[in-house]
């Protein structure tokens, strides 16, 4: 059986559709200006993710 298609990567997801990529160029900004005033509560795939930002704990202490 072949290898599916669509093979998901979190990292690659949000440097093209994360909040920074929509906000470095003018289309991007008027989708998170439609987003927001639509009133949506995930505005991009990088609201999804947040889990992904925090740091790891010290595990040493």
């Amino acid at each position: 059986m072949p290898k599916r298609t669509y093979q998901p990567k979190k990292r690659k997801t949000l440097r093209k559709l994360g909040y920074m990529a929509r906000k470095s160029t003018p289309a991007g900004k008027r989708i998170l200006k439609r987003r927001i005033k639509k009133g949506r509560k995930q505005v991009s795939v990088s609201d999804r993710y947040r889990v992904l930002r925090k740091k790891p704990k010290d595990r040493n202490r």
